[in-house]
C-alpha cells in the first residue's frame, strides 16, 4: 500500500471538468432567469477556481500566484460585462450597487475567504485536512449559504 501512495500523483480540487460544469451551469442559470446577483457570485467563484487551478500548471514563480490571477480574471470579467453593457441598468441594483458588480466583488471576496479559511484549518491540523475533499467542500458550502442568504434578501 505504501508503494501505491508513493507513486500516486496529487489531485487538485479545481479540476477542468469541475470548471466546465460550473461554467455551463452558470450559462443555464442565466438563461433560466436566475437573478444576476446570484449568478455573478458563482461566476466570480468560478474565476477564482480557474485561477487557483491554473497556477498549479504554471512553473514560473512570479506568475504562480492564485490571488493575482483571481484579480486578473476579476478585472477581465468586469471589462467584459461593462463592454457588453450588462451593467448599469437602473432597476438592477442591490443596496444601490449594480447587482452584477456587487455579485462579482462579493464572490471574489467570499471565494478567497474560503481558500484562506481552508488554509487556516490546515494550519491548525499540522498541514493536514480535517476531512476528505475539504478544499472543495468548504468553498462550496460557504457559496451555498451566501447564495441562500442573498436569495432571501432579494426576494
Amino acid at each position: 500500500m505504501f508503494i501505491l501512495n508513493w507513486l500516486a500523483k496529487p489531485a487538485y480540487a479545481q479540476c477542468p471538468v469541475c470548471v466546465v460544469t460550473v461554467g455551463g451551469g452558470l450559462f443555464l442559470a442565466k438563461k433560466l432567469g436566475i437573478d444576476d446577483l446570484l449568478v455573478s457570485i458563482w461566476l466570480s467563484s468560478l474565476n477564482t477556481a480557474i485561477a487557483f487551478w491554473m497556477v498549479t500548471k504554471i512553473k514560473k514563480k512570479i506568475l504562480n500566484n492564485g490571488y493575482l490571477w483571481s484579480l486578473i480574471f476579476f478585472a477581465f470579467t468586469l471589462i467584459y460585462v461593462i463592454y457588453t453593457k450588462q451593467v448599469g441598468h437602473i432597476r438592477n441594483t442591490f443596496l444601490g450597487i449594480d447587482k452584477i458588480l456587487f455579485g462579482l466583488t462579493f464572490g471574489l471576496f467570499i471565494s478567497v475567504g474560503a481558500i484562506l479559511f481552508d488554509k487556516f484549518l490546515r494550519s491548525k491540523n499540522k498541514g493536514k485536512v480535517f476531512f476528505p475533499y475539504q478544499k472543495v467542500i468548504i468553498p462550496f458550502i460557504i457559496l451555498i449559504v451566501a447564495t441562500f442568504v442573498f436569495y432571501l434578501l432579494i426576494r
